[in-house]
């Protein structure tokens, strides 16, 4: 049974990355409740949304002036490593390794998302940015020094 359900707790107050939040959320739980003989196609389905979810950010942040070694980037490309190490446990007949991953999961997504996320959210919102188009209304607004930190006040440049 899935540890994580989607809430208002989740919510950002962006249709495409709460849409993508609820896919993760939905996928994760597909995990959790898959067979053993359903698991690893369900781990793949989630491995791979993942990766285009944190794609989509990723590039949200390049276009919006963080740097590229920002910490909110640099938590994706360790939790996407995790995942291509769930694929080969997987492959390797370990579910095990999959079912703790997506426990792991679980418990990391909620604070990810009401952190760093929230954080993004704010930063993209403060620009007028549309992620559709990748235009900001207000480019003025973007920062003058790239982002290495989250884009919270609390984890930007001392």
């Amino acid at each position: 049974m899935s540890e994580l359900h989607w809430s208002d707790a989740l919510s950002l107050d962006m249709p495409l990355m709460d849409g993508t939040h609820r896919e993760f959320v939905d996928l994760l739980a597909a995990v959790a409740d898959a067979s053993d003989a359903g698991l690893l196609p369900a781990w793949v389905q989630l491995v791979e949304h993942t990766d285009a979810h944190f794609g989509q950010e990723d590039r949200w942040m390049a276009q919006t002036g963080f740097a590229s070694v920002n910490c909110h980037a640099t938590q994706h490309d360790v939790v996407l490593r995790a995942l291509r190490d769930g694929l080969s446990a997987g492959a390797a007949g370990r579910l095990d390794v999959i079912r703790q991953l997506a426990h792991e999961l679980a418990a990391w997504f909620p604070q990810h998302a009401q952190t760093m996320d929230a954080a993004l959210a704010l930063h993209l919102r403060s620009a007028g940015f549309d992620p559709v188009t990748g235009e900001a209304a207000w480019p003025e607004r973007l920062p003058a020094r790239a982002i290495t930190g989250c884009g919270a006040a609390s984890c930007g440049p001392a």
